[in-house]
């Protein structure tokens, strides 16, 4: 009850409104720094009434207002009559380090971020949804694998879904023409000559959790360089018999990109809605 009441608390010192969207800032100790959160509920939103929820996950170098920075989160919102959060993943990748204590942001999510977020709006829990673009592609999918329970499907748009050494440190000098990309994972996931990166690939965690059958979407551009990593995970889900749904379609590792692209993910969320009493 205590905890619930700080969570309470914080939310109302923190919170700014801004018509039907909220900034939260959430402590945690999880992390070395408070995570900014961006909430979006329908204009017409009725706390006696169970609503959808969807996680925006943003892209590595990004932060919690890539989204809105993107598409009209609001409008999106209000469309689609679902509640969508935008939590700040920093540099994180949106893993729990094995290296830095200061960096369990997975732990962060499920442990912080998600009560506060149950125990502050009236969600409805069959029809909880995740996506990101690029890093966040790749923490959506990792989420849902790894906590099927907790959500009813997931997305990825232009996903970092396959982190190799070499290959993301081409990607870093291609798009900031240095290694900041590789130095950050290297923080994170560690020293590649001690720890295999490509065992922390949404390929790999498939393989690990044979049991995971459940359908998702994902996307990319064929101009993108993530495009043949893609489409490796297309022909290993097909292997593994998981129903998923690929959309190969014109486009690049832009913002011009995500915002077409992400539309297609609140089309595919709102077909997977089950009744609130439902089962899986």
């Amino acid at each position: 009850m205590k905890s619930l009441l700080t969570y309470l608390f914080f939310f109302l010192m923190i919170t700014t409104e801004l018509n039907a969207s909220q900034q939260l800032m959430v402590k945690t100790k999880y992390l070395n720094q408070p995570v900014p959160v961006l909430v979006f509920k329908p204009d017409n939103y009725n706390a006696k009434k169970l609503v959808p929820l969807v996680y925006l996950l943003h892209g590595y170098s990004e932060n919690y207002q890539q989204w809105s920075n993107t598409i009209d989160v609001q409008e999106m919102a209000n469309q689609y009559q679902m509640i969508i959060v935008c939590p700040d993943g920093f540099v994180s990748y949106y893993l729990n380090s094995p290296g830095d204590a200061h960096s369990q942001y997975e732990d962060f999510f499920f442990k912080d971020l998600v009560p506060l977020i149950h125990d502050s709006f009236n969600i409805d829990r069959k029809n909880i949804f995740i996506s990101g673009l690029s890093m966040g592609g790749y923490g959506a999918l990792r989420y849902f694998i790894q906590h099927p329970d907790y959500f009813n499907t997931a997305g990825s748009t232009s996903g970092a879904l396959y982190p190799d050494y070499s290959f993301y440190q081409k990607v870093s000098r291609q798009f900031w023409s240095n290694d900041r990309l590789t130095d950050d994972l290297r923080r994170v996931i560690g020293d590649p000559e001690k720890t295999s990166w490509n065992a922390f690939s949404i390929v790999d965690l498939l393989k690990k959790h044979s049991e995971f059958k459940r359908p998702f979407i994902f996307d990319c551009g064929t101009a993108d360089i993530l495009y043949k990593n893609t489409t490796q995970l297309k022909s290993v889900a097909d292997s593994l018999n998981i129903p998923v749904t690929f959309l190969s379609q014109p486009g690049d590792h832009n913002t011009e990109y995500w915002s077409k692209s992400i539309q297609h993910h609140f089309v595919y969320f709102k077909q997977a809605m089950l009744p609130s009493d439902a089962d899986y």
